[in-house]
């Protein structure tokens, strides 16, 4: 599959020579994972636990989403949060 090519849900794909996901790439998936009881926890655990600003989290999520490697990774939690994302869009 090449970058320009859309996967199973009309999302481009990046085409990648990594063979996987880095482990601040596995962190950002592990804290969509978790479940929290507030926005506060989960930017707390952001800023403390990955060292980075939120708004950086996001944007490197919205990446993982289009990422086949994360796709493989975590098929649950990425397709859930395409779901989502997909939701939001609509709306808009």
């Amino acid at each position: 599959m090449t970058a320009s090519e859309n996967d199973s849900h009309g999302t481009e794909t990046p085409d990648t020579t990594q063979p996987g996901l880095s482990e601040r790439e596995r962190a950002v998936l592990a804290v969509e994972r978790r479940s929290w009881p507030g926005p506060g926890a989960k930017e707390r655990e952001i800023r403390e636990g990955l060292g980075i600003s939120p708004t950086r989290y996001y944007q490197l999520l919205n990446a993982l989403l289009d990422d086949r490697r994360a796709l493989e990774e975590d098929p649950v939690t990425v397709n859930r949060l395409r779901r989502v994302r997909e939701a939001r869009r609509e709306r808009r």
